[in-house]
């Protein structure tokens, strides 16, 4: 009986302390603090045995007081526009391998293109002590951070500019890139393209937009009010959206996507058809290379990378003042981009 009624040493919600282990191990807290911390001034013999007791007892640093103490934590915070987005996925590994590098842990979390919930998400991060933050914009309106930039959370921006605010942007060169796509369709004989992009007040939409309407302006063509959609980029409306530029007395002979989500659509669409449109869209998606999908390439990994090093030289006390860097972007021709009106 009294073996079942003895209660285990450490229960569930019960974490062995530094004492625990400094009882097991027969040594001083100090000497525990000493190895925990990596400091000098232990024996091997010592530094063994306390190492023993800690995997024995499953003791885990409670870094609270450390944080405390030095006014940092070694974490930082990632707002992502939609963890689902596969585009996401390359930026926010490259994000965390930076910050792995310095030490750091990586929190993240999604606004669901939500500019409330971009706002609670940041200011909830900043209120657990994070260093720092990237914030891919769901909203224009960035003030709400000027008093955590002010108390010294490191902040940059990524993929969309911040509004209201001077602070580090990193971006791709979404202008320069759907002028060069289009450009391309244009280059193969079309002279009537659709452009079918995100909702308008999402700066990559609008610039991607003006990208798309240099490049006709520029080839002397004009632009049709019904050839260019703008809106959710659910699969309905853009579904609808690519049947209403086929089915005029004028079609499109070609469309750019604004975007991955945009150009998965427009090919399931296009699939069902029975004469080829061409198509280019703005970012790379899986397996467009099987499926010859001509697509203009963001480096998704190089955008977060960029953004973290940045932030962290912001961290270790650079003072200049805040710099916006652009990426280029690539022309991938897979074939779809490449066929010609009437083929």
């Amino acid at each position: 009986m009294a073996d079942i009624a003895r209660r285990p040493e450490h229960r569930y919600g019960n974490r062995p302390t530094m004492k625990d282990v400094a009882a097991r191990a027969g040594v001083g807290l100090k000497t525990v603090s000493r190895v925990v911390n990596g400091e000098p001034g232990v024996t091997p013999d010592t530094e063994r045995r306390v190492q023993e007791a800690i995997d024995a007892l499953g003791f885990r640093r409670n870094d609270s007081a450390r944080v405390l103490r030095k006014g940092r934590t070694a974490s930082v915070g990632l707002v992502l526009e939609d963890l689902a987005d596969p585009f996401y996925g390359p930026l926010s590994r490259a994000v965390e391998e930076v910050a792995r590098a310095h030490g750091a842990l990586l929190i993240n979390g999604s606004s669901a293109e939500d500019p409330d919930r971009e706002q609670e998400l940041a200011l909830a991060l900043c209120a657990r002590r994070v260093d720092g933050l990237i914030v891919i914009p769901a909203g224009s309106d960035h003030r709400y951070l000027e008093p955590e930039i002010r108390a010294g959370v490191a902040t940059v921006f990524v993929d969309r500019p911040a509004g209201g605010i001077d602070a580090d942007v990193v971006l791709s060169d979404c202008f320069g890139g759907a002028r060069a796509g289009v450009a391309h369709l244009i280059a193969h004989g079309h002279r009537r393209i659709g452009f079918i992009g995100d909702r308008p007040r999402i700066h990559t939409a609008t610039e991607r937009l003006r990208g798309y309407r240099a490049a006709m302006e520029e080839a002397g063509l004009d632009v049709a009010e019904e050839w260019v959609s703008l809106g959710p980029t659910a699969p309905e409306r853009v579904a609808e959206a690519v049947e209403a530029m086929l089915s005029r007395p004028e079609p499109v002979t070609a469309l750019f996507a604004g975007n991955n989500r945009v150009t998965v659509t427009a090919v399931r669409v296009l699939a069902s058809r029975e004469h080829p449109v061409a198509l280019v869209g703005f970012d790379d998606i899986e397996l467009a290379d099987l499926l010859g999908i001509t697509v203009i390439a963001q480096d998704a990994a190089a955008l977060g990378r960029t953004a973290a090093e940045r932030l962290f030289r912001r961290l270790d006390g650079a003072d200049e003042a805040p710099d916006t860097v652009v990426l280029g972007t690539r022309l991938i021709a897979r074939g779809s981009g490449e066929i010609r009106p009437g083929h």
